[in-house]
């Protein structure tokens, strides 16, 4: 056995009813979302969105990063996105530590020295996500008619709070 036995398994049940061989690599909704990789959150089905529909990026805290940046460049000119969201979400790791707290963390428990690390961590979501935003609509590697909006998700009641939409 390995430790990836359980998902070759289901795979082996998702391929067997797989209907999505007709998508393309281009977001069917035109639309670009950018959230954190908590697991709690289902982009797809909070936003009612199917396979196909839009291009999710995940990282830890839903920040935009500079390669979150250069993926929304390629979703753009290359896979037909002509608007962003950018949603972190309440009760988020990253909002409630700073670097030097993770970074002590993982020294402490794990022997790991993480310090040439930037893990983009915000003490106001809020004001975080909206730097997020005016980074994406002044860079001047994207269209400036390019739709932009921000919402945090609430893990505990599924509802999207608009920030800056």
């Amino acid at each position: 056995m390995t430790a990836f036995d359980d998902l070759l398994a289901a795979n082996k049940k998702y391929a067997a009813d797989f209907s999505h061989s007709n998508l393309t690599g281009r977001a069917a909704r035109r639309l670009a979302v950018v959230t954190c990789m908590d697991s709690r959150i289902d982009p797809l089905g909070l936003l009612g969105l199917q396979a196909g529909d839009a291009k999710i990026l995940r990282n830890a805290g839903a920040r935009v990063t500079d390669d979150v940046q250069r993926t929304l460049v390629l979703a753009v000119y290359l896979l037909g996105v002509n608007r962003v969201l950018v949603m972190p979400h309440t009760d988020c790791r990253m909002s409630k530590s700073t670097d030097s707290d993770i970074h002590d963390l993982i020294a402490r428990d794990h022997g790991v020295d993480t310090r040439s690390l930037d893990f983009h961590t915000v003490a106001d979501q809020g004001e975080a996500l909206r730097h997020d935003l005016t980074r994406i609509r002044t860079s001047p590697f994207l269209p400036s008619d390019l739709a932009v909006g921000g919402a945090i998700y609430d893990v505990h009641t599924g509802e999207l709070i608009p920030v800056d939409m």
